[in-house]
């Protein structure tokens, strides 16, 4: 398949810059599948459009504040780091991704907020790549990047982040810190929609799979068969794993909420669709063709032109349907992206 197969028409104002005034008053766009029916929604119909039963599945990963700035000692200039994942098990060592990757040289000395310094050094995989790896003297916790980070917001968001994105830009049950984007699906989900989901005996559960920022990687091959797909860690639960496997068995539907607890479902079964539990690694990549072994339903935002989220989407429900329902979405002024509005595929 050619990557202008999954291209569409986005005018820039449906790009949603800020969050919605309140946390779930989003607008939810159901899309059936099987025939590319569409029904317009709020948030607040999700419980009474979900049949009891149902075995939710989110993503608990907690963002970062993982993009950082730091002053080059030899010019004064500052540049913008972002922190991706420690490379030793110590945790002194760092890949960021870094912008005008070329002048990073490894040698370099950056000073941060804080005082503290870092210098690059070399790292086999990244010449060549607006990837450097970053040591330090000492161990980069997580109350380091407190101190000296800021929100990872995504580059489609053209401004800077505010005390609001903290809050806004963090799932209400992120538990696992870990994440240099959000897994965003989940942002339309309240206390008090989870009560109601419980209210209604909608089961639920979480896996953790920290989003790197290749998620955000352009596809650059034309024929989209060839695009390497970026790595990511996750894990699974025992407690879930056993969920799932007790839910398929009774055919009870298994709806993810957001494409990385999509990735994680399809990455850790077996081939006749058992989920086996533990740590790992996936660069699965989904499109058109692809079977679903554990997913039936899907709840996500709406995604970018030519990207492999909305092939992941499409793989789901079927091209046509994928690109008739955006159109529809822009039509009807949806907010895309992030901070916008929600599908829920079933």
């Amino acid at each position: 398949m050619k990557l202008t197969d999954f291209d569409f028409d986005l005018p820039q104002e449906l790009i949603a810059q800020h969050p919605s005034g309140i946390r779930g008053q989003d607008k939810l766009m159901l899309l059936n599948r099987k025939n590319g029916n569409v029904e317009h929604f709020s948030m607040d119909d999700l419980p009474d459009l979900i049949l009891p039963g149902t075995l939710m599945i989110f993503n608990n990963s907690k963002v970062r504040r993982a993009r950082c700035y730091g002053i080059k000692q030899t010019t004064g200039r500052e540049t913008e780091f972002m922190f991706l994942n420690q490379i030793d098990k110590d945790g002194q060592i760092w890949n960021t991704m870094v912008k005008s990757a070329k002048k990073q040289k490894p040698g370099m000395k950056y000073t941060f907020p804080d005082g503290s310094i870092g210098t690059i050094i070399d790292h086999p995989g990244n010449a060549g790549t607006e990837f450097r790896a970053m040591s330090f003297d000492f161990v980069i916790d997580e109350a380091w990047f407190e101190r000296n980070g800021h929100i990872p917001l995504p580059p489609y968001i053209r401004r800077e982040d505010t005390e609001e994105d903290s809050e806004r830009y963090q799932n209400v049950y992120a538990k696992e810190t870990g994440s240099s984007a959000c897994p965003t699906a989940g942002l339309h989900f309240t206390e008090n929609m989870l009560a109601r989901l419980d209210s209604k005996g909608i089961e639920r559960d979480f896996v953790t799979l920290h989003v790197g920022l290749g998620t955000f990687l352009p596809v650059r091959e034309e024929n989209i068969e060839d695009h390497k797909m970026h790595e990511e860690v996750f894990t699974v639960p025992q407690s879930t794993a056993d969920k799932i496997n007790k839910a398929k068995k009774e055919g009870r539907p298994i709806l993810a909420v957001g494409t990385t607890s999509v990735r994680t479902l399809e990455s850790c079964c077996d081939e006749n669709g058992v989920v086996k539990a533990g740590t790992s690694s996936t660069h699965i990549f989904m499109y058109p063709g692809y079977k679903f072994k554990v997913v039936d339903q899907m709840f996500t935002n709406f995604h970018t032109p030519e990207s492999t989220l909305i092939m992941l989407v499409s793989a789901f429900a079927g091209r046509e349907n994928i690109l008739s329902a955006y159109k529809t979405a822009v039509e009807n002024k949806y907010r895309f992206f992030s901070y916008g509005d929600a599908m829920f595929i079933r």
